[in-house]
């Protein structure tokens, strides 16, 4: 079910939006370029803590936007939860898809499968030898914590992110279709990221084709995001699913022997990860949960 919406555009709300969301993120994503010359620790320390803080800019705008264009923040529908089975696919279905990750990235020569846990004893090596690591016990907790803790620690930084592009800026596109929302909404969240992946996150030697890598991803994503707001009329279901995407996208990396280019495999952000999105995508589509019209 999906809430409904004027005929018209209300212009206002978006340019505040907009304006606010990225002035904010922006600015907060090139403060770690400020840290280029710290030891790779800080400048990492730093990276972590101001780009957490911009994922809270869309959050920021989509309250001072509703509130600047007299609506009311009971419009954001922070107080409902819509059913709770979406909240099982939020949470559940992002590990599948990782995992299925993996798996596209060994079947198509990307990466070799690792059952020795390279990475894992690499990591180890470096810890004084009187520390006694089992590799596969320490994959177990992480797999465990990426499972069943983070992706509700996530949750809370993710929700910045959610209350914008899906809670605000969504609803407020409906006027146009909602196919034509879905996709304009998440090519804008895509573009967001512009400074962050110039910086080479998520795609690391890619500069410039990473922003266009980074838009295929969000709209393959944001139409999954787009779905469970639509279901729930909530800003939380997508939010969960965020920060379960955060906590397991690069699980399956754990399980390939490195040195790989992980902007083509081993992610759900990489080429070999927008097959199992675009396969999905693809079922909500052809079982009418996402509608063509």
């Amino acid at each position: 079910m999906t809430s409904e919406t004027s005929p018209t555009l209300d212009r206002k709300p978006l340019r505040i939006f907009l304006l606010i969301a990225f002035s904010l993120a922006w600015t907060l994503f090139l403060v770690p370029l400020a840290f280029k010359n710290a030891d790779p620790q800080n400048r990492q320390i730093a990276t972590t803590i101001f780009f957490a803080l911009g994922m809270w800019a869309p959050g920021i705008a989509a309250i001072v936007a509703t509130k600047k264009s007299d609506g009311s923040l009971a419009n954001l529908n922070l107080k409902k939860l819509g059913p709770k089975r979406f909240y099982l696919w939020a949470w559940l279905l992002f590990p599948i898809l990782s995992v299925l990750t993996g798996v596209v990235t060994v079947l198509f020569g990307v990466a070799e499968f690792d059952p020795a846990l390279s990475l894992i004893r690499q990591s180890l090596a470096t810890l004084p030898e009187d520390v006694p690591l089992d590799p596969a016990a320490i994959v177990a907790l992480q797999v465990g914590a990426a499972m069943l803790v983070a992706p509700f620690i996530n949750t809370l930084f993710a929700f910045g992110e959610e209350l914008g592009w899906r809670g605000f800026l969504l609803p407020k596109l409906l006027p146009l279709g909602k196919w034509k929302a879905i996709i304009l909404s998440n090519v804008i969240w895509g573009f967001w990221h512009a400074p962050a992946i110039v910086q080479g996150h998520n795609y690391p030697g890619y500069p410039v084709w990473g922003v266009l890598m980074m838009v295929v991803f969000t709209v393959l994503l944001g139409i999954i995001l787009s779905w469970l707001y639509l279901e729930t009329e909530s800003p939380w279901a997508p939010a969960l699913a965020h920060g379960s995407i955060n906590a397991v996208a690069s699980l399956s990396l754990l399980f390939l022997i490195p040195g790989f280019d992980i902007a083509i495999g081993g992610t759900l952000a990489s080429v070999m990860g927008w097959i199992p999105l675009g396969a999905f995508v693809l079922w909500l589509v052809l079982t009418n949960r996402v509608r063509v019209n």
